[in-house]
């Protein structure tokens, strides 16, 4: 029997860095809020049903986007959203407390749009068969580590991967996880469930799957998605 599918999206970024008060996610990328991008991707997988973590504060700022860009009623019945915490790993852990034991779940940012189809697919079939499956891609530049007194030294970028989302699991082995105390170091799911002392299984991203955080990566972001319509 196939597992039923979940995706956790976490969208609770400020808007800081970007240099206004609209938080990220809700900026306009080819005249769509960011975030709709992002959920309009998860909802052509079939029978998903998708958490959306918001901070509590942004949840009324949602319902006036929902109701400015007249979603339909299956893609409505579909989202459940949920009030974020003080952390990404707490805003995760409380989207978690809402997904069904022996289920698939991905974890993903809300502001990464550009996700494909194809990529959501194999995380789901990958961690159906492994248990988990960690989106990443290849480093392009060359890296030099920085140690004490602005010392640095080059390292070999073979050996490094950059880590994307989304990040997939099977739902009993993920919750467990998120049990443990919350570390400095949990920069993403993958760190929390290798705390927890799972192996990470590896698959391929793409370099278009960008998070935007800074003006700069909304007009790439721009680029993108006109290059898709337009080839």
């Amino acid at each position: 029997m196939e597992k039923q599918k979940y995706a956790v999206l976490v969208a609770g970024g400020s808007g800081s860095r970007m240099g206004g008060e609209i938080p990220k996610q809700f900026l306009a990328l080819a005249g769509k809020p960011i975030l709709l991008h992002t959920i309009e991707q998860f909802l052509k997988i079939s029978d998903i049903n998708i958490i959306l973590v918001l901070p509590e504060k942004d949840i009324e700022y949602w319902h006036r986007v929902v109701a400015q860009q007249s979603l339909n009623t299956t893609a409505l019945q579909a989202i459940k959203i949920v009030v974020g915490g003080k952390s990404r790993f707490q805003s995760v852990k409380n989207g978690l407390a809402h997904v069904e034991a022996n289920s698939l779940v991905a974890v993903h940012d809300g502001v990464r749009p550009l996700i494909s189809t194809e990529i959501i697919e194999q995380s789901f079939k990958t961690a159906d068969e492994l248990g988990n499956a960690v989106t990443s891609v290849q480093l392009k530049d060359s890296i030099r580590e920085v140690r004490e007194n602005n010392q640095n030294k080059a390292v070999e970028r073979a050996k490094f991967r950059l880590m994307q989302t989304p990040q997939t699991f099977q739902s009993d082995i993920i919750k467990k996880a998120f049990q443990v105390k919350e570390q400095s170091f949990f920069t993403d799911c993958a760190s929390v469930l290798e705390f927890a002392g799972y192996p990470i299984n590896l698959i391929d991203g793409s370099y278009e799957n960008i998070k935007i955080t800074t003006p700069e990566d909304l007009v790439v972001a721009e680029a993108l998605l006109k290059s898709r319509s337009t080839y």
